[in-house]
């Protein structure tokens, strides 16, 4: 297969279980979904890198959750990068792909040329799942510290569930093909939870917030899951976006001593849920007097989707909640 086509991998999310270490985890790759999700917007590029790395978490975590579900990360910030947020679709049916999309907010004006994460000042990480009418969101929050999305991630795992959770992420614009497009890809490593531990873990990382190693426990658990995380530190940062290398290939070079056991791929593509339909259910829950405020000079409602950058243009009669009584 030439490197200009699609590989049979890209936008794919591949859990698997390590059976000698009682570790779980997935592989992500993402090509088309990523660039789908960029090339709607025009960011900077340490914009572009910390959404792209905000959409390979998302993956990673979101291959877990149920058919129909919503998960959403985000980040909100008092830097430079104010927001980014990512929403993972959980397949409509068994064996359709789930979507995914992202956006970021930003103050153009105070982006310095320092690395992508310097961009995010103090603010949160968060995860939330969205089950579906009718039941209560799933929410937990956790501060931004570690130097990284992914540290982010972890130390929420670490303090919000107490699963020991690893991420080994690469990502970057690829030049190999005829148009330079961003490549993604990751390994995510779970210890098996167990049993709430009868004595309080002792946090130690940055702002007193637990870390993986605070939660793992000691004898074999921490013996296993040392093993692999220093298994999982000799891989290389082409392995993980993943041209040439198949991630049960990679999950065997790197793991083949802990009986590595793969399940099925979950397929991932670029995919917003936003419509007309949706922008006029937004909007109803203002009067005449509010959509007055926000008809143009035109005569014109207009709303534009921050994911896909959709326009809606819309009757002001036809909007909010007097018009709809």
């Amino acid at each position: 297969m030439s490197i200009g086509q699609k590989l049979a991998w890209d936008d794919s999310v591949l859990p698997f279980q390590l059976d000698a270490s009682d570790i779980r985890g997935r592989v992500a790759r993402l090509d088309g979904a990523l660039d789908g999700i960029l090339k709607q917007h025009n960011y900077p590029p340490a914009v572009e890198a910390l959404v792209a790395e905000m959409a390979v978490l998302t993956a990673l975590i979101g291959q877990t959750i149920k058919l129909r579900w919503k998960l959403s990360l985000q980040v909100q910030s008092k830097g430079a990068v104010r927001m980014i947020a990512t929403d993972y679709y959980g397949p409509s049916e068994d064996g359709a792909p789930a979507r995914i999309r992202a956006y970021a907010s930003y103050t153009e004006e105070r982006l310095t040329d320092e690395k992508p994460f310097d961009q995010i000042g103090e603010g949160y990480f968060a995860i939330m799942i969205d089950q579906g009418e009718g039941m209560t969101p799933y929410q937990g929050i956790t501060p931004i510290a570690g130097g990284s999305l992914s540290a982010c991630a972890e130390a929420y795992f670490a303090q919000s569930e107490q699963i020991p959770t690893r991420f080994e992420l690469s990502f970057g614009v690829s030049t190999e093909q005829s148009e330079p497009h961003w490549r993604a890809g990751g390994v995510m490593l779970q210890h098996m939870p167990k049993a709430s531990p009868s004595v309080a873990p002792e946090a130690t990382g940055e702002g007193g917030l637990l870390q993986a190693n605070d939660v793992v426990g000691e004898g074999d658990d921490a013996e296993n899951w040392s093993r692999a995380n220093i298994l999982l530190n000799t891989v290389e940062e082409l392995e993980l976006i993943g041209p040439s290398v198949s991630p049960d290939k990679l999950l065997l070079r790197l793991f083949s001593e802990e009986s590595p056991r793969v399940y099925a791929p979950q397929a991932v593509q670029f995919g917003c849920t936003c419509s007309e339909d949706r922008v006029r259910q937004s909007l109803s829950i203002y009067s005449a007097k509010d959509i007055e405020t926000m008809t143009t000079d035109d005569g014109r409602v207009t709303a534009d989707c921050q994911f896909c950058g959709s326009h809606y243009d819309l009757d002001p009669q036809s909007v909010g909640f007097e018009a709809n009584v």
